[in-house]
């Protein structure tokens, strides 16, 4: 009690120990509570609630405790039991020996299959994309393709009129072709995996790929939403626009489609186009034997088109009906006649179109003619097909002469003349081959011919060519670039930094001065239009770009920092002549992309580097050249981008499989194969100057009197036919000019004037007078000399 007594005399504190442990000790607690609750002026009431709301709280929590550890437990030990009931049931099921091994084969490949599935429609998310489009508007289009002198080069798009619905073509047509591209078609869902099984077993057998494994479907599908490039990512894609191909449209639509798309040679697209190019008739009246030779250039174009290589075309089309024997799509006595008597072919010019540049030019006349109701059109384009075929037998001839030593199967150009018409295009080393336009589509690294973005900025923050900088060791993060030697070069100007294509500078600008941002921004405000990774390691070439990217941005340069404006399409004009689009008319003028200054300063560097630099075999006979070189890593890609007054042109070498060349750089192939090209475009014509260069022209006359030991070996330069002289074309651009801006001159009703033509005019040797009448609205006009 006396203990008692002493808490309670203890104050508040020791009050509200006791009320703690209030649980043993009830009277105390009530107790205390009571002379608390007197102290603080309360009634007995409110001690009573206030004594019982701690209780209330903490049995509160004590019941939420309880039931959480009586939920938990319970359902843990259902869910035990629940599995030891289900590993019970099981067990009838549990076999032993050989048999548990091929249950535990087939789990592991639903394992793997079903995680494969999942990993296959990630990858081919970006394909579905795809068919969001109107892929359909390809059929909307049928163009007929103008140089630019008005001469037809070729034709895009399907004229309808000439498709042919497959209930219409002829019997032996539709088997010849199912026999030879896919036995199974109507069979199928998209993908053949019996025939997969089967091409493999055939290629395993010949040791080398025979037998192609893709369906019908799957051709269609890359026709119609990919491309040739060679690649595990292409043929998933391939591989599920199959299936969703088959899930939307018909069999019947599926094979019309192919037949219509496919690329037969010789320039055309579709069966029908190609029945009409190799045998003049329509498709619905060719032979079997006409049959089996179109059927045969399904697989390699190139190889077996009729009017290059008529052998082999009739040795395929002869494949083709064993082929159709074998399916039992006809017996051999049907098909005895055909092999006796193969087709024959009308003579064609062999002249090659320029098939890269017109898909190229097609898929700009869908952009720009999109919003014009009628979509039958006729074309003017801006190419050159003397220049074009200059291009091709520049590459052809630099892979024919160097690719196997360089270990270099592709390449790739694109020229440009100043105003931004687009002269030349190579797309691949043969378009029977391969569709796939390197030119435009691949992206590849540009190595140091990026760096001309870097330093054009410099220019425009107020650097020179004779700014001082210091080529020493720079680390950026974890990177630490090198130089191509090795080696440093100590205080060295900017124009000796980019000649000599130095790698520390780039890097130190932009790390010290410039920025990544303010890179990229100049490289697209100059022409670069495919996306940039941004990357410390860009100022070196590490983002890729593309051929036509490089070409359209160096063409600022030697258009004194303007925007070079490339195109492709100079006039759109419906079958009635109405002109519908024109680039001068409808195209706003170019915009200033660098300074004057900026622009000079970069042309008085770059037409040191093909003299003074890494790319001497660029230099154009006679002809102020400038230009750059790009090596990648492991020698992937090599390029060269060069200019003079009058054209840019963009030049790569390299491997479609990313494999490495044999130690080719920029300054070898590439700039050999440009300074090829530019010796022939300049012959016969007037001569630009590169703006900013004060530096007299070499002289073009001056060349060496003995040839160097590469020269013997080398092909004999191409001659450009002669055409008119600057000054001629001058002359009749100023008189057609002055023709249109004359007035019309009226004469009043029955007077008559007279012409008097003096001999010089008409080469007699006496004078010659004329005399006509004109009429009420005639008009006379007068030249003199």
């Amino acid at each position: 009690m006396q203990q008692k007594s002493g808490f309670a005399k203890a104050g508040p504190h020791a009050s509200g120990k006791l009320k703690v442990s209030g649980d043993d000790q009830p009277n105390n607690a009530a107790e205390n509570a009571e002379t608390r609750g007197s102290e603080a002026g309360s009634g007995p009431g409110e001690r009573r609630m206030a004594a019982r709301k701690p209780k209330l709280k903490r049995h509160f929590f004590l019941r939420i405790d309880s039931w959480l550890d009586s939920t938990l437990w319970n359902a843990g030990y259902d869910l035990t039991e629940a599995w030891e009931e289900i590993t019970i049931f099981f067990r009838r099921f549990r076999v032993r020996g050989f048999t548990k091994f091929g249950f535990e084969l087939a789990g592991e490949a639903m394992t793997l299959g079903t995680a494969g599935t999942v990993v296959l429609l990630a990858l081919a998310q970006p394909a579905f994309e795809e068919t969001k489009k109107d892929w359909r508007n390809h059929d909307n289009f049928a163009v007929t393709f103008l140089d630019r002198y008005g001469n037809t080069i070729g034709h895009r798009g399907i004229i309808h009129e000439n498709s042919v619905p497959v209930d219409e073509l002829p019997d032996h047509l539709v088997k010849a072709v199912l026999a030879t591209e896919d036995r199974r078609f109507f069979e199928h869902f998209g993908i053949d995996f019996f025939g997969l099984a089967r091409a493999m077993t055939e290629n395993a057998k010949a040791g080398s790929v025979v037998q192609g494994g893709s369906t019908l479907t799957q051709q269609l599908a890359k026709n119609l939403f990919l491309t040739n490039e060679r690649s595990i990512e292409r043929k998933i894609k391939e591989a599920y626009l199959a299936l969703w191909l088959e899930a939307n449209i018909s069999k019947k639509e599926i094979l019309s489609l192919y037949l219509d798309r496919a690329y037969m040679g010789g320039g055309t697209f579709g069966a029908a186009a190609a029945s009409q190019f190799y045998f003049g008739k329509n498709i619905t009246e060719v032979t079997l034997a006409e049959a089996a030779m179109l059927a045969g250039l399904f697989k390699a174009p190139a190889k077996y088109a009729p009017h290059v290589n008529l052998p082999a075309a009739r040795a395929r089309a002869n494949d083709v009906l064993t082929n159709m024997v074998q399916s039992g799509l006809m017996t051999e006595g049907q098909v005895v006649a055909a092999r006796r008597n193969p087709a024959s072919v009308i003579d064609r010019d062999e002249k090659e179109a320029p098939d890269f540049f017109l898909d190229w030019a097609f898929e700009e006349v869908q952009r720009i003619a999109a919003r014009f109701k009628d979509h039958t059109l006729v074309v003017r384009t801006t190419i050159d097909l003397g220049l074009q075929q200059a291009a091709d037998v520049a590459v052809a001839a630099s892979l024919r002469e160097y690719g196997e030593s360089y270990n270099v199967k592709q390449g790739a150009l694109v020229m440009i003349e100043g105003g931004g018409a687009v002269r030349a295009m190579v797309g691949g080393r043969d378009y029977g081959e391969s569709q796939f336009n390197r030119a435009t589509r691949a992206l590849r690294q540009p190595g140091s011919s990026f760096k001309v973005y870097t330093y054009a900025l410099a220019m425009e923050n107020g650097y020179t060519p004779e700014t001082v900088v210091t080529d020493g060791p720079i680390s950026w993060g974890n990177w630490s670039p090198m130089n191509y030697g090795r080696s440093y070069a100590g205080r060295i100007t900017m124009e000796t930094a980019l000649a000599k294509s130095i790698n520390t500078i780039p890097v130190r600008l932009a790390k010290e001065k410039l920025g990544i941002d303010a890179i990229m921004a100049t490289a697209k405000a100059m022409g670069v239009e495919t996306p940039l990774r941004k990357d410390v390691t860009i100022p070196l070439g590490t983002s890729e770009v593309t051929v036509m990217d490089q070409a359209t941005a160096y063409a600022v340069l030697p258009a004194g920092g303007y925007q070079s404006r490339r195109h492709g399409v100079a006039q759109i004009m419906n079958y009635n002549g109405d002109v519908l689009y024109d680039f001068e008319r409808d195209t706003p003028a170019p915009q200033r992309i660098l300074t004057e200054q900026a622009a000079r300063s970069m042309n008085q560097m770059m037409t040191k580097i093909p003299y003074i630099g890494t790319a001497r075999r660029a230099a154009v006979d006679g002809i102020l050249t400038a230009g750059k070189t790009g090596t990648t890593q492991a020698y992937r890609d090599a390029w060269f981008v060069g200019y003079t007054g009058n054209y840019t042109a963009a030049v790569w070498f390299g491997n479609d499989d990313y494999t490495s060349t044999n130690n080719m750089t920029g300054g070898s192939l590439p700039a050999m194969t440009f300074k090829k090209l530019m010796d022939y475009a300049h012959q016969g014509i007037d001569l630009k100057p590169i703006i900013g260069v004060d530096a007299p022209m070499p002289d073009k006359a001056a060349k060496p009197e003995v040839a160097s030991a590469t020269d013997q070996d080398s092909l004999p330069p191409m001659v450009r036919p002669r055409s008119l002289s600057g000054q001629s074309t001058r002359l009749i651009r100023d008189l057609g000019q002055r023709l249109r801006n004359a007035s019309v001159l009226s004469l009043p009703a029955g007077q008559s004037a007279q012409i008097v033509t003096t001999p010089e005019t008409t080469g007699s040797t006496g004078a010659a007078n004329a005399t006509g009448t004109a009429g009420a609205s005639g008009a006379v006009g007068s030249a003199t000399n």
